[in-house]
């Protein structure tokens, strides 16, 4: 069947190459003309056009799965909601509907929790920071669209990371402090398991669906950046609180852990990378060489 990745970025491009590997048809949007070519050289069939235009200027080929998976671009000059809201419904506006199933990537941000709780898709959703709150006005936009609500299926991803993209490295390797708060939790996915998830989700048949995907471990910060320090063979973090209005002090005013537990019920799956130990060892060699750097450039390990 032929499939629709709108947003192929850092996990958008990984499902479209699982789904070459199955022989698929694969078309994936781009704003940008040069980033078509590459698109096509990898083999895919690029669709070029900005979803946040009014009206859209894009073609949505007939598809029977289109995966939604736009992240946030903050040199775009867009707001949090024209991206994931508006973005949403120029997309709802477009779709053939021929399309069967529509995959959208939400995010954990739509949960509010600021104790430390145990949240799951039964909790409620009171998002306090510009993101979440746009990814819940999305949810909710396509819970309720007569056509594509009862055929999509919503992933709240955790806090995507991998290979070349491990938050905060460059800050560890250069000694800089860690603008965060080392005290709450961390919720986190490798980005091969959440391209598992994708690919899970597009065989669900209890449409519509709601499912968080985290590793269900969650880690404290100061956990994480010790980790990833001790596996870079730099001092370990130091965290100095986060200036107010920035994106660190928002992140600083949840607290939350993120139970995957219904994901993996339903679908009798586990992850590659079940905590961030794992996900950190198999990530920061690549994640290095993606920085020009190998583990000799870093000298041993030292505390700070």
């Amino acid at each position: 069947m032929s499939k629709l990745v709108i947003g192929c970025g850092y996990l958008g491009a990984r499902v479209a190459r699982r789904w070459q590997t199955r022989g698929e048809t694969v078309y994936a949007t781009t704003r940008s003309t040069q980033r078509a070519e590459i698109l096509s050289q990898r083999g895919l069939i690029p669709c070029v056009g900005d979803i946040l235009d009014d009206p859209p200027d894009i073609r949505i080929p007939a598809v029977r799965t289109v995966l939604l998976a736009v992240g946030y671009d903050r040199s775009s000059g867009a707001t949090r909601e024209q991206v994931y809201v508006q973005g949403l419904e120029h997309v709802l506006q477009r779709l053939p509907r021929r399309v069967e199933r529509l995959i959208y990537v939400s995010s954990t941000g739509v949960y509010g929790q600021t104790g430390g709780d145990w949240v799951d898709e039964d909790s409620p959703c009171e998002p306090i920071r510009p993101g979440g709150q746009a990814c819940w006005q999305a949810e909710e936009q396509l819970r309720q669209h007569p056509v594509w609500g009862p055929r999509s299926v919503i992933l709240r991803m955790a806090g995507l990371y991998g290979p070349g993209r491990i938050p905060r490295i460059k800050d560890l390797i250069q000694g800089r402090p860690l603008a965060a708060s080392a005290e709450t939790f961390l919720n986190l996915t490798h980005v091969e398991d959440a391209s598992d998830a994708v690919l899970r989700a597009e065989a669900e048949d209890r449409r519509p669906a709601v499912y968080c995907i985290a590793d269900g471990q969650p880690c404290l910060r100061r956990e994480f950046y010790h980790e990833l320090a001790r596996l870079l063979a730099v001092p370990g973090p130091h965290f100095v609180p986060p200036e107010a209005g920035t994106s660190a002090w928002e992140r600083a005013g949840t607290n939350k852990r993120v139970s995957s537990q219904r994901f993996l019920r339903r679908f009798g799956h586990s992850w590659r990378y079940p905590s961030f130990r794992d996900g950190l060892a198999a990530s920061v060699p690549t994640s290095l060489a993606t920085l020009g750097r190998s583990p000799d450039h870093l000298g041993p390990a030292r505390s700070r």
